[in-house]
């Protein structure tokens, strides 16, 4: 069985009314975490019991059975004992079969100081004093469904919660630390508006008396599905009604939606192996979207969505050290690795898509099939498909192999030509690479669900068609030459579209005049982007296109044309005109930064409060004087207490912050400065005892990304201190994370042969993947430069030039 840092004391075995047989001898397999029991003779088939007497650690390592240090409302340092157990840890805690498909029901019973909480995945039926200590006492959980190892939990520690009953009678509480019960009721609110849109939506009740939603100090990943004992960072679960801003309470409800979908989709039905781990995931991370857009309509989440995960997957999926969405998962080890965005945030793109092409209503019908023929059971990718293409009669498996086996994804170039009153569409597909145009061998070939809509109705798909070849003719009927043509609307099929210059053309106005909707004026100006970054169209091209955003009033867009604009900015740091770049971010970002001014006008929502704090950032990252000002007065207002900050103006500030999630808004942004002892200060404050092990990441990363100085900082910072961090985070995706942030930002060969090198030596198997894509982001930078930094500069400098005298 399964079993790792434990020590079995004594061992028995009885079968069913029989004598017990003890073991003789225990086996402990480490490097494939088992251990075998052997008998002294052979043991008959059939039922019986097994019992195991065991010694394990709490350790500090963030998974399996660990320690938490929180300091309480006094100062003083505690610890609380909490689990964390996917993807294969629960075998840190107990010995047993610690495999997805191996389910059993679990009965829990803790052994506890009396004045501390315990909780885990069921309701407690009973607590007494414990006979050899007045002071502890134990508690009895019910028993569980049938379920996954790596999904029992158990919390231990003081908190205090709000409760609240779901309208199909699910009691749901959310614990906080002590003295901060006030700070569980958003998620509360979203927690219990959830349960009751889920049920419906599955036609599946939640299968629990109870569900507890829990914030735990040391939290490696973002939270935890734990059936009915949810964990989370308490950035992810906690909202302060006074000092949280909006891009923290989206944050939270796209958790809570996350995870309490998977009290379904993965805790009812769970994968049969860890190779459909995108499944469970890119599902939770699709529909957590559909939750909140259901809760709160007003974020616009699905524009969110295209910028925050689609374009984030098609990013890494365009390169050569991509993987396909399912990957074979051989040892547990290989696991970590696939918790990337591939997983979620691709696997939710292409769910995203099939739902489009399936329909709401079908799509429905087809989940109930799947979660009621496999409940409690386990399932592969495949029964999905079977159960959405029994609903809806459509070709769903054969579409969505496509897309799940084969990594990447097509580029489609389309031209159109005008006859009489109809125009005539040629669209060719091939593979896009982040490294120019697809010359392979073979022709990988994906099915694409693609609509089209015309200027008639920007909102409405004029034609749906299922590309399955390699070309395809099309006549849209009745269509003026003055009328434009848009592929791919509402952003949805995963594939990037690249006009013939004139259907580009003609679809400039539209952007200015913002009769495209956001999600298309987005997802235009994206594909245009990496088009550039692959060197399938020059970047001044796309300058040019993102001058026509003057009159842009959405958030998201904003959101993406500023993420590229950063790319940009980030290569220009290595010419000696990075300043160009800071004067076209300071034009392109003034005039909307004039609209919103500082301060939040009446009638104003959640959306300008995000986009005032995404504008100002950049302006002032860009060195725009009066926001500079500005910002130092009110910062000098705020440290003497004259004028607190709004939280949403907050991200630029530091000062001793009770709350998590003002800590973590001050770790990120420490790193944004010049001065060289300044950067080394922030460096070694990222491993001190104020950071917390989970934040350090962001806190190198915040340098990392800040300024050029910063990044070789950092990189030099993680070499010299790679023992304590790589021990620090055991191979965890944490690893993954620290190396990205801290090397893609460079562009020179040499520097990739320098990561490489060092990763050669200093071997992190976790992070494998991470380390190549990062090599290759590195050549593909360096590439982009050489090839466009002259071009650039000369558009910068006509730009400034007076016009010509006639």
């Amino acid at each position: 069985m399964n079993c790792a840092d434990i020590d079995i004391i004594t061992a028995s075995y009885a079968p069913e009314g029989d004598e017990e047989v003890h073991a003789t001898g225990f086996n402990y397999q480490n490097e494939d975490e088992k251990v075998t029991l052997s008998f002294p003779s052979t043991l008959q088939k059939g039922t019986g019991t097994l019992k195991i007497d065991f010694v394990g650690e709490l350790n500090d390592k963030m998974k399996g059975f660990y320690r938490s240090k929180y300091t309480t409302p006094t100062g003083d340092t505690r610890y609380a004992a909490v689990t964390q157990f996917e993807a294969t840890d629960a075998r840190r805690a107990f010995p047993c079969w610690d495999e997805p498909a191996i389910k059993a029901t679990f009965d829990i019973s803790l052994v506890v100081p009396k004045d501390r909480v315990a909780l885990s995945n069921m309701n407690v039926i009973d607590r007494k004093p414990y006979p050899d200590d007045e002071n502890l006492v134990e508690v009895k959980f019910a028993r569980t469904p049938v379920m996954s190892t790596y999904l029992v939990a158990f919390v231990v520690g003081e908190y205090d919660f709000v409760e609240a009953r779901s309208l199909d009678g699910v009691l749901v509480r959310v614990y906080t630390p002590v003295g901060k019960a006030e700070q569980g009721k958003f998620a509360l609110e979203v927690a219990a508006k959830t349960l009751p849109f889920y049920k419906d939506y599955f036609n599946v009740p939640y299968p629990l008396p109870k569900i507890d939603l829990i914030a735990i100090a040391d939290f490696a990943a973002g939270a935890m599905e734990n059936w009915g004992l949810v964990t989370y960072r308490e950035t992810a679960l906690l909202i302060d009604p006074k000092n949280s801003c909006s891009s923290s309470r989206q944050w939270v409800a796209l958790v809570v939606g996350h995870e309490l979908a998977h009290q379904w989709f993965g805790n009812l039905v769970t994968m049969e192996w860890w190779t459909h781990l995108w499944l469970n995931e890119g599902f939770a991370s699709w529909i957590e979207y559909l939750c909140v857009d259901h809760c709160f309509p007003e974020y616009d989440i699905w524009t969110q969505f295209v910028s925050a995960d689609y374009t984030r997957a098609q990013e890494l999926d365009a390169l050569d050290n991509s993987h396909p969405i399912e990957v074979s998962v051989g040892h547990p080890s290989e696991v970590d690795e696939i918790f990337d965005a591939i997983s979620y945030s691709k696997g939710a793109s292409v769910i995203r898509m099939l739902h489009d092409y399936i329909g709401d209503e079908d799509f429905r019908k087809g989940m109930n099939l799947y979660l009621t023929k496999y409940q409690q059971k386990n399932a592969a990718t495949e029964d999905l498909w079977e159960s959405l293409e029994k609903a809806s009669g459509k070709p769903i498996a054969a579409v969505m192999n496509t897309w799940t086996k084969q990594m990447g994804f097509p580029l489609i170039y389309v031209e159109a030509e005008q006859q009489e009153d109809d125009k005539v569409l040629k669209l060719v597909q091939k593979k896009f690479c982040a490294s120019g145009p697809y010359t392979g061998e073979d022709f990988p070939m994906w099915m694409v669900p693609i609509s089209i809509c015309t200027s008639d109705d920007p909102t409405c798909a004029k034609m749906q068609i299922l590309m399955d070849k390699p070309e395809l003719t099309l006549v849209l009927k009745d269509i003026k030459p003055d009328q434009w043509v848009k592929l791919n609307l509402g952003t949805v099929g995963f594939y990037r579209t690249q006009y013939s210059p004139d259907m580009l053309e003609s679809l400039i106005p539209a952007i200015k005049d913002l009769s495209l909707p956001p999600v298309d004026r987005l997802g235009l100006q994206n594909d245009l982007f990496s088009l550039a970054r692959a060197g399938i169209i020059s970047t001044v091209e796309v300058l040019k296109v993102m001058e026509a955003f003057v009159n842009e009033p959405n958030y998201t867009v904003w959101s993406d044309l500023s993420c590229n604009l950063g790319i940009l900015s980030t290569l220009l740091s290595h010419t000696d005109f990075y300043e160009e770049i800071q004067v076209f971010v300071k034009d392109v970002f003034s005039p909307i930064g004039e609209r919103l001014g500082w301060d939040p006008k009446p009638g104003e929502g959640h959306l300008d409060a995000l986009l005032r704090g995404l504008v100002l950032g950049k302006l002032g990252k860009a060195g725009h004087k009066a926001t500079l000002e500005e910002a130092r007065r009110r910062f000098k207002d705020h440290v003497e207490g004259k004028h607190i900050l709004s939280a949403d103006l907050r991200s630029p500030l530091h000062k001793q912050a009770d709350m998590q999630e003002e800590k973590n808004r001050i770790e990120r942004v420490l790193g944004a400065i010049s001065q060289p002892e300044l950067i080394q200060k922030v460096l070694t404050f990222a491993l001190s005892e104020e950071v917390r092990p989970q934040d350090t990441v962001s806190v190198i990363g915040g340098v990392a990304g800040g300024s050029k100085q910063g990044r070789k900082a950092a990189w030099k910072f993680v070499r010299d201190n790679w023992e304590e961090l790589y021990n620090r985070y055991q191979g965890g995706f944490l690893i993954s994370r620290l190396i990205k942030l801290t090397v893609d930002g460079f562009a020179n060969d040499k520097m990739a042969a320098e990561v490489k090198a060092f990763f050669e030596s200093h071997p992190a198997p976790s992070a494998e993947r991470t380390v190549q894509q990062c090599c290759e982001n590195i050549l593909l930078n360096a590439a982009w430069l050489k090839r466009d930094a002259e071009n650039i500069h000369q558009y910068f400098l006509q730009r400034k030039a007076p016009p010509a005298m006639v």
